[in-house]
């Protein structure tokens, strides 16, 4: 469940908030130095831009087993198997019918699922079955984006800059012109916009999206297919999960987005693919596309200085805490197992994440290797005057940014996960920065709550709040992130968390937290959701004139939000100044042609089927079977399964997806795909353009990748379309479904 990424920033806010490193879009390539990117294009190292697709080593790929053409691949004019790929929730999916049926990712689907479970009827453990197209059910929250067009918009991004801005002002003046543009690209238009920037922002371009707003379940096996393994197995090989699901996306009569309605109809896509029941073998040709969040490649030693000595350290233990409150608190009631499920998981996978990243970047040696490199570059410019003149001192300036914000950032995460952690707090934050924001004119609003967020923030406070709020769940994790703050350096503090805990210590301050605590839940009507929705549309004044407890401490934590946010945009304006100088100097220095860094648009990598050696006299098979899925089995959750499952397989009622190779169902293979997070859910393609499977996971000793691929040992886990087409026929009785398949 690797590759499915958190979305609840901005797009625009995604990189700099989580310090991902600027927006990377535009250009497909840029010259730099192998001495700067010691892994620089290796191998199947790459996540390629489709319109610069043309450029890639396609003629290498041919020979390797692609059967198509460019134009196949990628056509701006014509339909082209790139057109079937969208964004879907936190991943990647595809269309997979005419009738606009979807595959993505079981954990792609799963809080569609969660929200449409109870604890009578619990769809995450026993999966769901749509008869017909009126048995479908809504996946509440949920939406897909076409991508329709790109265009390149840096000229409109930077002309409003100048040099003797300062970094706040350079912030805001790119924020500013971005939203001029998304404006104009949106107005009048049943499309949405959004700008992207490549490199750190030397070049930026505008993407516009078809938005479908109406998807429903169509089937989900249940959790011990889906999810077999769990957290045991998660970011491990050999895997046994079948993680997959089909959605479907409808319109409203007319082909416009809507809302869910019974009028609406099944979209229909400009493309679909086809599935392939075909054997695979070692080294057979791959190639995935979908939508990778963010990758890191390009940074300094000083922001991986910042991840592995504060950042990840912080986040592990943060992670540990809180799955452990949530673990206790899931055993209290099947309601609150329903409840709690999709953000227990999320944690879960969060922190096995940022474990493996820490490990892989300590054994790595990253950090000494990004220095040399620095000093490397550095004796360079000692050589060339002209060139120190102009770029001498930008490490050091960037360096000096990253010193800054240090001083700050426990601070700038713990209020983060006040907003996002208790749910219900998050909530009354929404409500009250929507009323505040309101009273701005809509261009000089923050983006995230313009006019166009407007139907997105209603859908929030409507469908998600309730299906994850666990009272007592929500409660522990605001109580356990007050008293982690108020052990945090004086000038690192919370002034609404100091107010109520100063002077207190012990048992005095876990006492009076609670009371606080209580008092918030116990006074406020954000709870009821009726009342919730009316406060979304009431004015600031008459939104506090109401004295509701946890929206008035929401808009004490909203005011040291807003403090925090001037200090991290002047920073993130200072590295929009400096990366790109980084970049023309790197380019000056010398290199290698390679692909932008990863940042949520549509992306291809190749690859191909392929086991690893994580260690001495250790070796790994590309492809696990049936058999490991049965081997595995204990009876209990993680590794239990539905009895028809060991039944179908004592029997040796495979139908014909037996691989001909191991004389059995081949369940999940490894291939050397290069992808990240948001490429949950992406079809792996073969040299055919059909899928033979779907990306869902990496192996642990490759997670560091997202800063550096490591040819011998970065592997994307698949499941392979054999199980889930066994699944549908064998086990599943989806005769309609698979009828509505091309399968090949």
């Amino acid at each position: 469940m690797r590759f499915l990424i958190d979305t609840k920033y901005p797009a625009h806010k995604f990189d700099t908030l989580r310090f991902t490193g600027g927006f990377f879009i535009a250009v497909f390539m840029v010259m730099v130095v192998a001495a700067v990117f010691p892994t620089a294009l290796q191998a199947d190292e790459g996540m390629w831009l489709l319109q610069s697709i043309k450029n890639c080593p396609i003629d290498a790929w041919q020979r390797r087993g692609l059967e198509l053409d460019a134009k196949a691949i990628y056509d701006p004019k014509e339909p082209d198997i790139a057109d079937a790929i969208i964004r879907l929730g936190g991943g990647s999916a595809s269309f997979v019918s005419f009738d606009g049926l979807i595959i993505t990712n079981h954990h792609v689907a799963f809080s569609a699922l969660q929200r449409q479970s109870s604890a009578e009827i619990n769809y995450m453990k026993e999966g769901f079955l749509a008869e017909t197209m009126k048995d479908e059910i809504p996946a509440p929250g949920y939406e897909a984006f076409v991508t329709l067009d790109v265009e390149d918009v840096t000229k409109k991004v930077l002309g409003a800059v100048k040099d003797d801005m300062g970094d706040k002002e350079r912030y805001d003046a790119i924020e500013k012109q971005i939203k001029k543009i998304v404006n104009r690209a949106e107005k009048g238009k049943d499309l949405h916009a959004e700008v992207r920037s490549f490199y750190g922002g030397l070049e930026y371009r505008l993407f516009t999206y078809f938005k479908i707003k109406d998807i429903r379940i169509v089937y989900a096996p249940p959790g011990s297919i889906g999810n077999y393994g769990g957290e045991v197995d998660n970011w491990m090989w050999p895997r046994h999960t079948g993680d997959f699901s089909f959605l479907r996306a409808y319109v409203g009569p007319d082909g416009k987005s809507a809302e869910y309605s019974e009028d609406n109809v099944p979209y229909h896509p400009r493309k679909y693919l086809s599935i392939s029941k075909a054997p695979l073998e070692e080294d057979d040709f791959t190639m995935v596309i979908g939508y990778p969040g963010s990758t890191r490649r390009y940074r300094t030693s000083y922001s991986i200085d910042y991840y592995v000595n504060s950042y990840y350290p912080a986040a592990i233990k943060r992670y540990e805490d809180i799955i452990g409150i949530l673990e206790d608190e899931s055993e209290k009631s099947e309601d609150a197992k329903v409840k709690l499920a999709g953000m227990l998981r999320g944690l879960q996978n969060g922190y096995k994440n940022n474990k493996g990243m820490l490990t892989g970047l300590k054994k790595a040696r990253l950090l000494e290797k990004k220095q040399k490199a620095e000093q490397a570059l550095r004796r360079f410019l000692e050589a060339n005057p002209d060139l120190e003149k102009k770029f001498g001192s930008v490490l050091e300036e960037i360096g000096a940014r990253y010193e800054d914000y240090t001083k700050y950032w426990r601070r700038n995460r713990a209020l983060g996960y006040m907003f996002y952690g208790p749910v219900m707090l998050s909530a009354a934050h929404t409500i009250y920065r929507w009323s505040a924001e309101q009273e701005k004119k809509d261009m000089d609003r923050d983006p995230g709550y313009m006019e166009r967020d407007e139907e997105r923030l209603r859908r929030q406070l409507k469908f998600t709040v309730d299906s994850r709020y666990y009272e007592s769940a929500d409660k522990r994790i605001l109580k356990y992130l007050f008293l982690k703050a108020a052990e945090f350096p004086e000038d690192q503090r919370i002034a609404a968390v100091t107010k109520v805990c100063e002077g207190l210590t012990g048992d005095a301050l876990e006492k009076k937290v609670d009371e606080f605590i209580d008092g918030l839940y116990s006074g406020t009507r954000v709870v009821d959701p009726e009342m919730r929705m009316k406060m979304f549309d009431m004015k600031k004044k008459e939104l506090l004139a109401m004295n509701d407890p946890l929206i008035e401490f929401a808009a004490k934590l909203e005011k040291e939000r807003k403090i925090m946010e001037e200090i991290t945009e002047a920073f993130a304006g200072a590295l929009q100044k400096l990366r790109p100088r980084l970049m023309e100097l790197r380019k000056a220095y010398g290199g290698e042609l390679v692909y932008p860094d990863a940042n949520r648009t549509k992306r291809l990598s190749a690859g191909a089927v392929k086991g690893y050696s994580p260690g001495d006299a250790v070796h790994y098979d590309p492809i696990t079977t049936l058999t490991g899925v049965i081997d595995k089995y204990t009876g209990e959750d993680p590794f239990d399964l539905p009895n028809k499952i060991i039944e179908l397989y004592e029997a040796k009622d495979f139908g014909n997806y037996v691989d001909p190779a191991a004389g059995d169902i081949p369940v999940c293979f490894l291939s050397s795909n290069d992808v990240t997070g948001g490429n949950s859910g992406s079809p792996i393609l073969n040299g055919r353009g059909e899928i033979i499977g779907l990306v869902f996971d990496g192996n642990y000793e490759s997670i560091s990748a997202d800063y550096q691929f490591i040819p011998k040992l970065t592997r994307t886990i698949n499941v392979d379309s054999r199980y889930i087409l066994f699944t549908l026929e064998k086990y599943a009785n989806a005769d309609k479904l698979l009828d509505e398949l091309t399968i090949h």
